[in-house]
């Protein structure tokens, strides 16, 4: 059997699907999966051996140039040539919702009443029903899973084995590790402001635990944070850019991730390494909570249905309880 899985993005997303590869490989031994993503996000899937193909577009690229669609249009044709017994939208977008049909194979994901954009559903023959609120790690568990005639249970996700993997022979951060002082990465940037914790409350946190804390920027915004973020603390050091075999390799190797509720810190989970997750205009049903991976909730209310870009709650969030948390699980 040979099935293709769209889910084209963004990283915490692609990583909140990843989970369920292993459970389908266990299920059914000799299926063929082939993941369609978008080529800037291609490198977060390298390396599995649950994936026979990383099938990369650039939908992306419609944005700013429309004749692009005809070069979309065709290299999603020529992936029809794999000749897919089912294709699973995991994604519930309209775009990957046609990418899905385009693959020319029976289709499944969301129905009407479990899908952000509603009119993607018409596009598949085979429709799941997972309330939208529903936790969005079990939501792709069972938009995977279902289609396919098994159920991946909750106690299966709890008992995962790391899903990312990565070459780290290729990877020069190790001159920024510590082997005496715990290594702590914090990731301080998401794609939402409102989303972003105080840069000075890192600085608190990083100053509290004087342990060896590491940064990671992606673009030249980012890059000028960081560095600012590092001359308030001895204990902070930035990180050159890294490709996402490179930060995959460097979570694996961390004591702790703490960060927003964003992609690489949802990598932590994927890699079964210590995190804390601070959320502010986001629901905590983004997450699974374990010994070692915690969140800290702001105090303010959330609506999954409709997200909320302006609450900045999460900077509300005392640095002394993530400092207090931290410890714990360090300690532990």
């Amino acid at each position: 059997m040979r099935i293709g899985i769209v889910k084209l993005s963004a990283l915490g997303d692609i990583v909140h699907a990843m989970v369920a590869l292993q459970f389908i490989k266990a299920q059914i031994s000799d299926v063929e999966i082939d993941w369609i993503v978008e080529e800037r996000f291609a490198q977060l899937l390298q390396y599995n051996p649950d994936i026979d193909k990383v099938l990369a577009v650039n939908l992306k690229a419609l944005k700013t140039d429309k004749t692009a669609i005809f070069r979309q249009l065709g290299q999603v044709r020529r992936y029809a040539r794999n000749r897919y017994d089912l294709v699973i939208d995991a994604q519930g977008l309209i775009k990957s919702a046609l990418t899905a049909k385009l693959l020319g194979a029976p289709t499944a994901g969301f129905d009407v009443h479990s899908i952000r954009e509603r009119f993607a559903s018409w596009f598949y023959d085979i429709k799941i029903n997972c309330s939208y609120d529903t936790n969005t790690i079990d939501r792709n568990a069972c938009v995977l899973s279902r289609p396919l005639g098994f159920e991946i249970t909750p106690a299966q996700i709890l008992a995962k084995k790391p899903f990312l993997f990565f070459n780290d022979r290729i990877c020069d951060f190790e001159p920024f590790l510590s082997r005496s002082h715990k290594n702590i990465l914090f990731v301080t940037s998401s794609t939402w402001e409102s989303r972003n914790y105080p840069l000075e409350k890192y600085a608190e946190t990083a100053e509290a635990l004087q342990q060896n804390g590491l940064l990671i920027w992606g673009n030249d915004k980012e890059r000028q944070q960081v560095q600012a973020l590092a001359q308030r603390s001895a204990y902070l050091k930035v990180l050159p850019k890294l490709d996402l075999n490179a930060l995959k390799a460097l979570i694996a190797r961390m004591d702790l991730v703490i960060g927003n509720d964003t992609g690489p810190t949802h990598m932590a989970w994927a890699l079964n390494r210590p995190s804390i997750t601070l959320f502010g205009p986001t629901p905590v049903s983004r997450v699974y909570q374990t010994p070692i991976n915690k969140v800290i909730k702001s105090d303010s209310t959330v609506n999954p249905f409709k997200l909320n870009k302006l609450d900045f709650s999460i900077r509300e969030i005392a640095a002394p309880d993530v400092i207090r948390l931290a410890l714990e699980i360090l300690d532990s």
